[in-house]
């Protein structure tokens, strides 16, 4: 992976900032059945499809930015943790990087494969949805512990 393509490491800090509130939110929300808390607000919308409604075009509409909200926070937040530089990036941290988003992908659609053909109805979709986020979160998890793991057995230099 290129080292033109990362973020600063700086921005690895926001991005954490961002990413754990956004989480704690998002499974509080989950966790409450999206009921915890609102904030509704007139939005410009591309597209909008109510249930039993006609669709719409470039429209303002008024509608709960809540789950938008953590949704944006929680990407940004991702991407900024998952594509920062680390303070030192070598061939062996870039390779690291390439090899945790490979094994991402693959989990990731490994359980899109049981979820296709095990799980229907309306938990489906909610699967769905949480897919977006998955390879993400399986990312950073992935290749921080590789990192930890691989620095906590290098011999300490002096």
């Amino acid at each position: 992976m290129s080292h033109s393509l990362l973020f600063p490491n700086k921005y690895k800090i926001a991005g954490w900032c961002l990413l754990i509130p956004a989480t704690i939110f998002g499974i509080i929300l989950t966790a409450t059945n999206f009921d915890g808390f609102s904030l509704n607000i007139k939005v410009f919308a591309l597209f909008n499809n109510d249930i039993g409604g006609k669709s719409q075009f470039f429209s303002i509409i008024y509608t709960d930015v809540t789950n938008t909200i953590i949704g944006i926070l929680f990407i940004v937040g991702s991407l900024l943790v998952g594509f920062s530089k680390e303070k030192k990036e070598d061939e062996f941290i870039a390779n690291l990087r390439l090899s945790s988003l490979l094994w991402a992908v693959f989990v990731n659609y490994g359980l899109l494969l049981v979820a296709f053909a095990f799980i229907y109805g309306t938990s489906f979709l909610n699967i769905m949805v949480y897919n977006m986020f998955t390879v993400m979160i399986i990312f950073i998890i992935r290749f921080n512990y590789m990192l930890y793991r691989s620095f906590k057995s290098a011999p300490d230099e002096k």
